[in-house]
């Protein structure tokens, strides 16, 4: 299990594209037209992270059913009904989790045909003496399956507007938004465009920028990594994910993105605190009077991060660090001493 807070700083460069584009603006990438400065969704970099793991065979909650979208309601079922169908998993997951069969037990639930009451679970839950102890048993069924199988909720949590589950899953991984070290402008372009969406075509215009050095920060969570069963090994794999997941997505609008760095600090297991935003501690210079076009028109320096982490060499147990293998050294100055070697390139095994 993971037993120490984390801060980290995800940085990425885009080139001619569109790393995320504003349906309530023409699919303009989003902006802060104030400072011209690009934003990305914390959502853009999971939805990367749950595709290309589920490419490899993880099951996913936060996904589609024969290429439709589905309520939540309809994924519980599906989700929990599939699980349940198996009784394999069915017993070993009874087995492992002892608490199971006394809250079926006090729900009145059969645990020899789990599969009928996931079916038949709306009408039990009407007025039911039993409802308060049928929801708690909900509860902790669905627990144990993400713990056993549900890996972006392990990572990323689920608010579970279902009936008959009352528990928010708060996620282990929280991402902030990202957004440009520096000014980015729109490319300039009059061309209409032939654009494809989900069911037909229509006319328009493509819109891209032409450079972004963007960073994310996100912390994760000891304590609800103790909830949802995040354990390192799952971490790890989100590690992989968030940077091979955006050199996967090679679409006509994200084609030109490159992660370059990835940083984080691991926390002593005592410490129960973060210490913020990273991108606070990060200066990033260029010249104001030329265009940005390439990462070389930048200088990034992480001197005062550095700075910090010397004022508390006792709440810290290392920095891990990865580095895209063709980064460019020169830009990045005094990038904190790797003490932790990551190798975010190493393949994924496909899931059977």
């Amino acid at each position: 299990m993971v037993k120490s807070n984390r801060d980290f700083l995800f940085l990425f460069e885009a080139v001619m594209n569109n790393p995320n584009g504003d349906p309530d603006q023409e699919n303009k990438p989003r902006m802060d037209y104030e400072t011209n400065t690009l934003l990305v969704s914390d959502a853009r970099r999971k939805r990367d992270a749950r595709d290309f793991i589920k490419s490899k065979g993880y099951p996913i909650f936060v996904d589609t059913l024969s290429e439709n979208k589905v309520s939540m309601e309809t994924m519980f079922d599906a989700v929990v009904g599939s699980f349940l169908q198996d009784n394999v998993k069915a017993n070993n997951l009874f087995n492992k989790y002892s608490n199971l069969k006394e809250l079926a037990e006090i729900a009145e639930v059969s645990i020899e045909d789990l599969d009928q009451y996931i079916r038949n679970r709306k009408e039990l839950l009407k007025n039911n003496k039993k409802k308060a102890e049928l929801i708690r048993f909900n509860n902790e069924l669905l627990t144990a399956i993400i713990k056993e199988k549900l890996i972006d909720i392990r990572w990323f949590g689920s608010a579970m507007a279902v009936e008959g589950v009352s528990r928010t899953y708060t996620g282990p991984i929280q991402l902030a938004w990202g957004y440009s070290l520096h000014p980015v402008e729109l490319v300039i372009s009059n061309t209409i465009s032939s654009i494809m969406n989900e069911d037909n075509s229509t006319f328009g215009k493509k819109y891209k920028i032409h450079y972004a050095l963007t960073a994310h920060y996100g912390t994760v969570s000891k304590r609800n990594a103790e909830k949802t069963g995040m354990t390192e090994d799952d971490l790890a794999l989100f590690r992989k994910a968030l940077v091979q997941g955006m050199m996967s997505n090679q679409t006509d609008s994200k084609q030109g993105q490159s992660p370059l760095l990835y940083l984080e600090i691991v926390y002593n297991p005592e410490f129960d605190g973060y210490l913020g935003d990273l991108r606070r501690f990060i200066n990033v210079n260029y010249d104001e009077k030329h265009s940005i076009r390439k990462i070389t028109d930048l200088q990034i320096d992480f001197k005062p991060l550095n700075n910090v982490l010397s004022k508390i060499p006792g709440m810290y147990e290392k920095v891990l660090l990865w580095k895209h293998p063709a980064l460019v050294e020169d830009v990045f100055k005094n990038v904190p001493i790797q003490v932790g070697e990551l190798d975010l390139f190493e393949t994924i095994p496909a899931r059977s």
